[in-house]
């Protein structure tokens, strides 16, 4: 008798199925993953391709990266393919960035800084633009940061979510008197900005240290201090991906083909089904019915606590869906192809607002209260531009994204169309003032809202980052890849360990790692054994 594909034997003498809810980077990461290890896997996307929220966007013949720019922590993907038989190299061609981002708050060049790989040439850079003092507080900075990192790699990022602090704590003291130095370092209990205010007297380099809270859109007056590790992540290496950040997305997604996972794009699941209390499959928007043994959803996390994933799910999470205040950051931005005149760009650039009279703070004031920032910080993403010391120069008209902070989406009191176009003048005037202006091309610019952020991720309202690491405890807050109802499992960056693209990976290899040892102990399948840890370097 042939079994029909949307039902599953009763019996556990068969290759067990698992459902991925979601084409990301984590969802891909882990269906790869564990179509390796021989379990029947198919991811259902509701978009057109894979990526998630490394997608892209058409200005006129021309595409462009929509998300992720920066691509760090190479050494998640290099093991992830090697543990699929494959060459990360050969994959992808990788350019490593000697400036890892052109910071700019004023016309002259006195007033901008390059931050750069080569450690020294920072320090040398940050004295000519500062003083001989703030260099060498950045040398301490970095070891501190660098410090911060070492301590949470094994500990947290890589590793299964602790409990809460007190479990943390133990972990780290049991590797006796460097877990306790370790303990020492991060400093959970105070905010970025509060440990920044220690390290720099300069307010330009607060700023500039400062905006890493935005990397999973936080605030630096809210955001502990351990997000100083960031500064260690980015000095470690930023590469530039030829082709587009989005190529990362193709390569994952074609390497879980290889290994045997059927990716269904234009597949919208409406519901996560339960029998008997455990994730049995899904029901797509088309009314089709899939079964499984587990089900990987690869989404916003806050989806299935509001219940857009069924009422069944969201009983047996028993979550409560996120505050508004809870929500990280979102952004607006503006994908172009235009001239820009007057200003170097880099590949990565930042014009900082005048820091003086506390504006900076102002500006996380504004957002935190649901209003667009009136003098925001503008990330503009130069993305046929190298980022190399000495550039090729470059003439007419190139790809460009900018981008500013902006508020989740509020469907009770959105932007109106009067403020969206105020803040877009407002940017360009930033722009302005630095001394760079943009020549726009025969086609228009592609603006996106928070607002339409929040239709293409259900459940996030527009917030790019799950929920905001705001407070010490925000890291325990976060979903655990497995989840209160047996069977459904969590990846992507709204869990564990967090937002970013090599994060979102890890949250996948998590995931696949208890998928495969939950039904190893139920099904007698042949799995392939999949490494235990992540990090070897």
């Amino acid at each position: 008798m042939q079994i029909r594909p949307d039902r599953l034997p009763p019996t556990a003498q068969r290759t067990p199925r698992v459902l991925v809810v979601g084409a990301g980077v984590g969802g891909l990461s882990a269906a790869a993953l564990l179509a390796h290890a021989g379990l029947d896997v198919t991811v259902l996307e509701q978009a057109d391709g894979p990526g998630g929220k490394a997608c892209t966007r058409q200005v006129g013949p021309h595409r462009l990266d929509a998300g992720p720019t920066v691509l760090t922590m190479r050494w998640v993907f290099e093991q992830l393919f090697d543990t699929l038989g494959l060459s990360f190299a050969r994959q992808l061609q990788l350019q490593p960035c000697a400036v890892l981002a052109r910071h700019a708050w004023g016309p002259e060049a006195a007033d901008r800084l390059d931050l750069l790989a080569d450690l020294q040439a920072s320090v040398d850079a940050i004295g000519t633009f500062s003083s001989a003092a703030e260099a060498r507080r950045y040398r301490a900075f970095c070891q501190q940061a660098q410090a911060v990192y070492q301590t949470l790699e094994s500990s947290f990022i890589t590793a299964s979510r602790p409990d809460n602090p007190l479990s943390l704590m133990a972990r780290l003291l049991r590797k006796g008197l460097p877990g306790a130095r370790g303990l020492a370092n991060i400093q959970p209990f105070q905010s970025l900005w509060q440990a920044l205010g220690r390290h720099f007297h300069d307010p330009r380099l607060r700023q500039l240290f400062g905006r890493y809270a935005t990397y999973c859109g936080s605030s630096p007056f809210s955001a502990p201090a351990t997000l100083m590790l960031v500064a260690h992540v980015e000095r470690d290496a930023v590469w530039q991906v030829k082709g587009g950040m989005h190529r990362l997305a193709l390569a994952l997604a074609g390497a879980a083909e290889r290994q045997g996972a059927l990716l269904r794009h234009g597949s919208a699941v409406r519901e996560i089904t339960l029998a008997r209390g455990r994730a049995s499959g899904v029901v797509l928007a088309s009314g089709e019915t899939l079964q499984a043994d587990a089900v990987l959803f690869n989404g916003d996390a806050d989806a299935m606590a509001q219940g857009l994933l069924g009422t069944a799910v969201q009983r047996g999470l028993g979550l409560r869906a996120l505050a508004p205040a809870q929500r990280s950051l979102s952004a607006l931005t503006w994908h172009q192809v235009a001239t820009p005149e007057g200003f170097a760009l880099s590949h990565h650039n930042v014009f900082f607002c005048d820091p003086a009279r506390d504006g900076y703070r102002r500006e996380f004031d504004a957002l935190a209260e649901g209003r667009l920032p009136p003098s925001p910080t503008v990330y503009l993403c130069a993305q046929d531009r190298s980022a190399a010391l000495r550039p090729a120069a470059k003439a007419g008209p190139e790809r460009l994204m900018l981008l500013v902070n902006a508020p989740a989406h509020d469907p009770t009191r959105p932007p109106t169309e009067e403020e969206l176009q105020r803040c877009e003048q407002q940017t360009q005037q930033q722009l302005a003032r630095m001394g760079l202006v943009l020549r726009p091309g025969p086609w228009p610019a592609q603006r996106t809202t928070p607002a339409q952020f929040a239709a293409a991720y259900p459940g996030s309202a527009g917030a790019l980052y799950g929920q905001a690491s705001h407070g010490w405890q925000a890291s325990f807050q976060r979903p655990q890849q497995r989840s209160a109802v047996p069977g459904l499992y969590l990846a992507g960056g709204s869990a564990h360990p967090g937002p970013g693209v090599p994060m979102a990976s890890l949250s996948g290899q998590l995931a696949a790692r208890l998928i495969q040892a939950d039904l190893a102990s139920t099904f007698r399948w042949h799995p392939v054994a999949m490494p235990g840890g992540t990090s070897t370097r």
